[in-house]
This record gives structure tokens, sequence and C-alpha cells, in this order.
């Protein structure tokens, strides 16, 4: 495994998006724990653009107009509802010293779909994990597999690093109801802009 992909991986997750986005909003209004799962299940969503990759699927996406326009509005809808559960009373990034806990498969369900209903993911596997086969490979199948498995451990890592450091800011949030409003708006506001961008792309 080259040097080159580790770095390009370790880039690539750290740029902020959906994943980062939702894994910072868990960790200031729940804390560690819960940004833990989060992280697991952004790291879950990645799986089928993987195998999609892999198998060769992400080609049909990216030759279907249909299939691509079907999980692109998905994600669409997915991003507006990201959006209005952080801003609403109750929601996602409402932070509380008495915070009633999440169920952790609804914490995780929710980054897997994140990452599940972006077509682009699958796209950007396509096009990224071929480049790291070696020519002289005698298995570019179970290479695939392994590229796939350290990106995804990498994710899970780097995640869950984003998330306790918005979880160790949580105190401070929680003393400044300002803050915290000017964070809700800047989320919320974040994820209905993705959403927007999402709609209006081609590809």
């Amino acid at each position: 495994m080259s040097v080159e992909f580790l770095l390009t991986s370790i880039v690539v997750i750290l740029l902020p998006g959906t994943g980062v986005l939702y894994t910072l909003a868990i960790g200031l209004g729940r804390g560690f724990r819960p940004s833990i799962a989060t992280a697991f299940g952004c790291t879950l969503g990645i799986l089928p653009a993987a195998i999609a990759s892999i198998v060769g699927l992400a080609a049909i996406l990216h030759t279907s107009a249909l299939a691509f326009q079907i999980i692109k509005y998905l994600g669409v809808a997915y991003l507006f509802y990201m959006a209005w559960s952080i801003m609403k009373e109750g929601g996602t990034l409402d932070v509380a010293e008495d915070k009633t806990a999440i169920p952790t498969g609804r914490t995780v369900l929710n980054g897997m779909l994140l990452n599940v209903l972006n077509p682009k993911l699958s796209l950007f596997f396509l096009a990224f994990l071929p480049q790291f086969v070696p020519l002289q490979a005698e298995n570019a199948t179970l290479s695939l597999v392994v590229l796939a498995a350290v990106f995804m451990a990498l994710t899970f890592i780097i995640f869950v690093c984003y998330g306790a450091c918005a979880a160790a800011a949580r105190d401070y949030v929680i003393s400044r109801p300002v803050v915290m409003t000017w964070l809700k708006r800047t989320f919320a506001g974040t994820f209905g802009f993705l959403g927007l961008r999402l709609a209006l792309s081609d590809r």
C-alpha cells in the first residue's frame, strides 16, 4: 500500500462534508460517546459505495441518468431533513446537561444514511480506488477490498477525533446560549446548502 494512497485518503476524509458536519453536531449536542456511534455509522455508510465500485455498479450510476437521479434526490431530501432536525426544538444540536439520550442505533443509522444516500460517493470510489491498484497486482479485486477497508478505518479514526474535539468544546457551548444559536444556524444552513447544491448538480 502506497504512502500516496494514505495521504490522499487522509486529506479527502479531513475535508468537511456531510459526515464530518454531522459528527461535529453530535459531539457538540450529545457528547463523545454518541459521536463515536455517528463515526461508526458514517463509516458503515461508505460500505455500499465501496462494494459498488468494486463490483462495477458505480459504472451503472455513471451511465444511468435515472439511477443517479433517484439516489440523488433521496440524498437531497435527507440533507434537508438533517437541516430541519438541527434547527427544531429538541433537535440534534440542542445542548443541555440533562439531555435525554437518543438510541445509539438511531444515531448510527442517521450517520450511515448520510453516506448511503450520496451517489457521488460511488463515483468517487470508482475514480479513486483503481488509481492505487498496482499494475502487477495478481488479484485486483482483493487489492480494491484492502484499499476500501483501509479508507473506512481511516474514516472512523478521523471522525472519532472530530467528535472528541467537538465534545471537548461542549461545556463552553452549554454556558453560552448565543454560541449555540449561531452554531445551529450554521450547521442547518450548511446542510441546506449542500442539499441545494446536490439538487442542482448534474453529476
